[in-house]
């Protein structure tokens, strides 16, 4: 079985120094301490509207990261220029609406062909490892492979948002074996927790889990270096 990474996203501890316009909390320290405390990754978005993270953020953990960066991203102009002037280990293409509170859904892949090739190219060429915020849809896994990404993320939403279902879950067992059949790496994230993440971190063909918002949340009342290692600890566990 493949080790599995732990990548923190810490988007909402710029969310919280927002909520003020201020300088704390820093999301840089945060990212710092999360490494310190056994976490493989960052993962930070960069919205369109600046809502949490901000460009010297994003600089910051390009630099200090001591672990692999991920930047997710719209499929922009813009943002196609930062991530080349910066470049991050990888660029995780997300959707973005400007009304919505957090990412809702994956990636069409198949509506977003024209824009997401040429961009895909683009990053290789700077060195960049590209993965796509995507469902567990055979035909969106597919189309992901033709379009040259090097990974995909599962999106995991549906699953947390349903307990009680077993068809998401499902879903994404299956997107895992074929995307690793296609040749893509798999990722997954969105709404894990410590109550839920073990069914996922037990899928074989997952290499890479990102999660940040119930970090965030439970470093509220533990601190986020103990917050990190708890969900190293279940995420292990599921693996043995």
């Amino acid at each position: 079985m493949l080790p599995l990474r732990l990548c923190i996203n810490v988007d909402h501890v710029a969310t919280v120094r927002q909520a003020r316009q201020t300088d704390e909390p820093d999301p840089v320290a945060a990212a710092l301490a999360c490494e310190a405390a056994g976490a493989d990754g960052i993962t930070a978005h960069l919205r369109e509207d600046r809502r949490h993270m901000q460009d010297a953020d994003i600089e910051q953990l390009a630099v200090r990261c001591r672990t692999p960066f991920n930047l997710e991203m719209a499929c922009t102009e813009e943002m196609l220029l930062i991530a080349e002037r910066l470049r991050p280990a990888q660029v995780t293409l997300v959707p973005e609406k400007r009304a919505e509170v957090t990412t809702e859904g994956g990636l069409d892949v198949t509506k977003a062909s024209d824009m997401l090739q040429p961009a895909i190219a683009r990053l290789s060429a700077a060195g960049i490892r590209t993965a796509l915020f995507v469902d567990p849809v055979p035909m969106i896994i597919e189309r992901s492979a033709w379009l040259g990404a090097q990974a995909i993320e599962l999106h995991t939403g549906t699953y947390a948002h349903h307990p009680h279902d077993q068809r998401p879950l499902a879903a994404l067992r299956t997107g895992a074996r074929q995307a690793v059949a296609l040749g893509l790496k798999v990722h997954a994230g969105h709404g894990l927790t410590v109550r839920n993440v073990a069914p996922v971190a037990a899928i074989p063909e997952i290499e890479e889990l990102n999660i940040g918002h119930t970090i965030v949340s439970m470093a509220m009342f533990t601190g986020i270096a103990q917050a990190v290692r708890e969900m190293r600890r279940v995420m292990d566990a599921a693996r043995r």
